[in-house]
């Protein structure tokens, strides 16, 4: 089977990747701008015309779009997450029509939820941002190119490798700056946020189901941990798994969009029922990972940044 991997250098893609190379008989090139990409596409620039040519070559029976970025203005995020899966569909749609496209999503699609509540698949996309405006553009894009499509709508990845740009890993950074000093304070913005946390490497599990599976998928599919989690038990969780004798103090700040969306959880029975798949990672099984993975750069990033580098409770995939 020949497997096409974008974006396999992000956080997401690294873990998609690896688990896709282990399958028997897997032949997984990888696409991007990064300097070692099998095959050099720039998905926010190249027309289709030039991404169809190059993706000509590679006859994929599977292409796996996992780049996308959740920082920056509303134009770079449009570029990337917006204009990047409809130029990849039309390219598809020229150079290889029969291969089945698994595109990742972001529950910010959804927008702030009710409480007590999962959304499923089904619900109402009401995205507060630009960043979950430009991702359910892409799903947009995806669902109605005509392809073999699915979209796997992620909640909030943790485990190891979570980057400091996300909450789990600035907090893993900090953590390890701090070591066991009882005077260090952390001083974070509100933590009363639910969110639904899934281990990446039950997100890369469900790429792998999504890639193999007979006949068509459901158009979108919600990937996550199936359970709405206070993230200031995520805080706390880590805390004590680092020894941490200081004190956390909340601000009551954080950012603007969280501060709007108190309450995501998403309804992951469609993806059990489509694809055998259910999370098998616990909360506690992903944070035991993350600050295992974590070594001593976090701690210098952490040591090194200025005080605005502070989290907020910001966390999106």
């Amino acid at each position: 089977m020949r497997i096409l991997v974008l974006g396999s250098t992000g956080y997401l893609g690294q873990h998609v990747t690896a688990r896709l190379r282990a399958l028997p008989g897997a032949r997984v090139r990888t696409a991007g701008r990064s300097a070692d990409a099998d095959v050099a596409v720039d998905l926010a620039g190249d027309p289709p015309e030039r991404l169809a040519g190059l993706l000509a070559p590679e006859a994929p029976d599977a292409v796996v779009n996992c780049a996308g970025v959740t920082g920056g203005d509303a134009v770079a995020l449009a570029e990337v997450n917006a204009r990047g899966p409809a130029a990849l569909c039309a390219a598809l749609r020229e150079a290889a029509p029969a291969a089945r496209l698994v595109h990742l999503g972001s529950a910010a699609e959804y927008g702030p939820g009710l409480p007590g509540t999962k959304a499923a698949e089904s619900a109402a996309t009401c995205p507060l941002g630009p960043y979950g405006a430009t991702k359910l553009a892409g799903t947009v894009a995806v669902t109605a190119s005509g392809l073999d499509a699915v979209v796997l709508r992620v909640g909030n990845p943790v485990g190891p490798g979570a980057p400091v740009t996300g909450l789990p890993g600035r907090i893993t950074a900090l953590l390890r700056a701090a070591g066991r000093d009882p005077d260090a304070v952390l001083r974070l913005g509100d933590l009363s946020a639910h969110r639904d946390f899934v281990d990446v490497r039950d997100v890369a599990g469900a790429v792998e189901l999504a890639v193999t599976a007979g006949g068509p998928l459901p158009p979108v599919l919600n990937i996550g941990g199936g359970e709405a989690v206070r993230v200031r038990r995520l805080v706390r969780e880590l805390a004590g798994r680092a020894g941490f004798r200081g004190r956390v103090e909340e601000d009551g700040g954080g950012s603007a969009r969280s501060a709007r969306v108190s309450w995501q959880c998403s309804d992951i029975g469609a993806a059990a029922g489509a694809l055998g798949w259910r999370p098998s990672h616990t909360l506690d099984e992903s944070l035991a990972a993350l600050w295992a993975a974590a070594g001593p750069a976090a701690a210098l990033w952490a040591a090194a940044g200025p005080a605005s580098h502070a989290p907020e409770v910001e966390v999106v995939p």
